[in-house]
């Protein structure tokens, strides 16, 4: 029997994932992305590999799948990742209250947890605000937010995976009522092709509500954009974040000679018509240099924002309170409507988890009994993708 041919609308970090993990399960696998690979909200993040413990209090759920891929990372991909160790750091008496339930939240949630006192914590990060009073050092890590994806890419194209680059999804066929095609315009010859296909995957993050309506389809997808500021230094050596519930203007992530500061958030309808807010910059630089001081004296690199593909929820218009899991959607059940599978939410760390469930849906559809591979399977070099 002949494996299905399944096609993967967008080029981030999860369609690279799901790439990799059909090809390794035997798949035909094409993938479109409609401007550069990695372009969207992969190739503009901060760069963390979560321990989970920034979530371990209110989405222990996410905080549980974060621990886990953070150590499967480490393993198949080393070569993107700076395995540095991350910091919460307790400031005030608000701080100091929240520890004890941190900890308790961590244990919780199998993530391994070192309290250190405020001159322990200094010794190791001079930088930081001297009137700390306590740090809890958890396994963060610094990923390289381009290598990590290409990676999988570079893996996924070894084993017969077509990437096709700058070719946009503009038009969905269905036959019988089944998704089976879809119109692609190749934005470098200007030319319009039909593709089919057997199974369809929208991995398009937070554009996935754009590619669900041309199928005629809802996704609850909700863009949640964010500004980072980075600096012209490097001050730290580990992941630094505030030892509070998860806000905004809490995090530094070193990358590299960089300095990257995080992250504000406010809900938005459109992710092709968010624009930079003139007033984030300062105010997460305000905030971060309230853990690291010399974060105000450093010159700004540069000023930018991503856009998390967050599940809208019901319940809260909060953005900080919508969790940071994801959703693996199979349309036929959903909306009656067999072909089309939609993936959306999750993190970074978690692009490898998430392929895996997409993958295992798309195989109980199509009767096939093929277990995953990603966990021990070792990425080739990111640099194997463009030779």
């Amino acid at each position: 029997m002949d494996m299905e041919h399944v096609i993967i609308i967008g080029g981030g970090g999860t369609g690279a994932a799901i790439a990799h993990d059909l090809a390794l399960r035997g798949f035909g696998v094409s993938l479109f992305e409609r401007g550069e690979l990695l372009s969207g909200t992969t190739g503009r993040h901060h760069g963390l590999l979560h321990s989970g413990a920034r979530y371990a209090a209110h989405d222990p759920a996410a905080a549980r799948e974060c621990i886990q891929e953070n150590r499967i990372l480490r393993q198949i991909a080393p070569q993107a990742i700076e395995q540095n160790d991350g910091l919460f750091v307790a400031l005030d008496e608000a701080d100091l209250a929240y520890t004890s339930s941190f900890l308790e939240n961590c244990g919780a949630c199998g993530i391994p947890i070192k309290e250190l006192t405020a001159k322990q914590a200094l010794a190791l990060e001079p930088e930081l605000n001297p009137a700390l009073k306590t740090a809890v050092q958890v396994p963060d890590a610094t990923i390289d937010a381009w290598r990590l994806p290409l990676h999988f890419l570079a893996t996924a194209r070894s084993n017969g995976a077509r990437i096709h680059n700058f070719s946009e999804v503009i038009g969905v066929y269905q036959t019988n009522g089944a998704i089976t095609g879809i119109r692609v315009l190749d934005h470098q010859t200007h030319s319009e092709t039909d593709v089919h296909g057997d199974v369809f995957i929208n991995a398009a993050g937070a554009w996935a509500g754009k590619i669900g309506a041309l199928a005629g389809v809802r996704i609850p997808v909700q863009p949640g954009p964010g500004v980072m500021v980075a600096v012209n230094t490097r001050l730290t050596h580990m992941v630094i974040n505030r030892l509070h519930k998860a806000g905004q203007g809490d995090i530094i992530v070193p990358q590299r000679h960089l300095t990257i500061l995080g992250t504000s958030i406010w809900l938005a309808d459109d992710p092709d018509l968010v624009e930079l807010p003139r007033d984030h910059g300062n105010r997460i630089i305000g905030l971060c240099a309230k853990l690291v001081p010399a974060v105000k004296k450093a010159n700004v690199h540069s000023t930018w924002f991503a856009i998390r593909p967050l599940i809208a929820a019901a319940q809260t218009n909060d953005p900080l309170e919508i969790s940071r899991d994801f959703g693996c959607y199979d349309h036929q059940q959903t909306d009656n409507l067999p072909g089309l599978v939609s993936v959306i939410g999750g993190k970074a760390t978690t692009l490898r988890l998430m392929a895996e469930k997409t993958v295992d849906l798309i195989c109980r559809q199509t009767g096939r009994d093929i277990p995953c591979k990603t966990k021990t399977t070792r990425l080739l070099n990111y640099r194997q993708f463009y030779k």
